[in-house]
């Protein structure tokens, strides 16, 4: 499976004053990983509807500050850099993005903007860069759940996905490429399993129908 991906600094630098009255500003870049996945042919064409929720995560990943783990019990964020949106907005956007892309789904559509047959839930595990040494990975987990939605429904299957992309440097900018890279191959792992279990939910017999229990 090829993966491509694009990293946009959606603004080059945005100046930030350090106080009302003319203090010392900083200049901090904003930085949007943009993630594109190619469809896998064995993925199975569906015709039915998924509604995607927002990763839940803890405060410092659920903000725009772009996490590193400069040893394993430490967090700390990149100075003078932000990611355009949270980390849980921005992966919630690329997922249905990647769904979308993926031309195997009759519709995606985030919380809020329509109810699906299922709904996919997550937790956002780990969103950060980090440190074995001197050398960096970026690390990005996501722990979901895809639910059938309506009577009847429930849980259907849940799985962790978890990417380690190492960055071609430590400064931001190969940093943030890491990110899109490894946001992509997260994503293509969960677009494949939610079709695969959904499909497989959506077609196993009804109570009562012939072949149901």
């Amino acid at each position: 499976m090829s993966r491509a991906f694009r990293l946009a600094p959606v603004a080059a630098l945005v100046l930030l004053a350090g106080c009302a009255l003319g203090g010392p500003k900083t200049e901090v870049s904003i930085y949007a990983p943009q993630v594109r996945i190619q469809a896998d042919p064995a993925w199975p064409a569906v015709d039915w509807r998924l509604t995607l929720g927002a990763p839940d995560a803890n405060a410092l990943l659920d903000s725009q500050r772009i996490a590193v783990r400069p040893s394993r019990d430490r967090l700390q964020t990149y100075k003078g850099a932000r990611w355009v949106d949270t980390a849980p907005q921005m992966l919630q956007l690329a997922l249905a993005e990647a769904f979308e892309d993926s031309g195997k789904i009759a519709s995606v559509s985030r919380w809020g903007g329509g109810r699906g047959d299922f709904a996919l839930y997550s937790d956002l595990r780990a969103f950060e860069t980090v440190y074995e040494g001197d050398a960096p990975k970026v690390v990005v987990e996501i722990q979901a759940r895809l639910v059938k939605s309506g009577q009847g429904g429930g849980l259907v299957a849940a799985r962790r996905f978890r990417a380690e992309v190492a960055p071609a440097g430590a400064q931001i900018e190969p940093v943030v490429a890491a990110f899109g890279e490894a946001m992509a191959q997260v994503n293509a792992q969960i677009v494949g399993w939610t079709l695969v279990e959904g499909e497989r939910a959506f077609s196993a017999p009804k109570p009562g129908a012939p072949g149901g229990k």
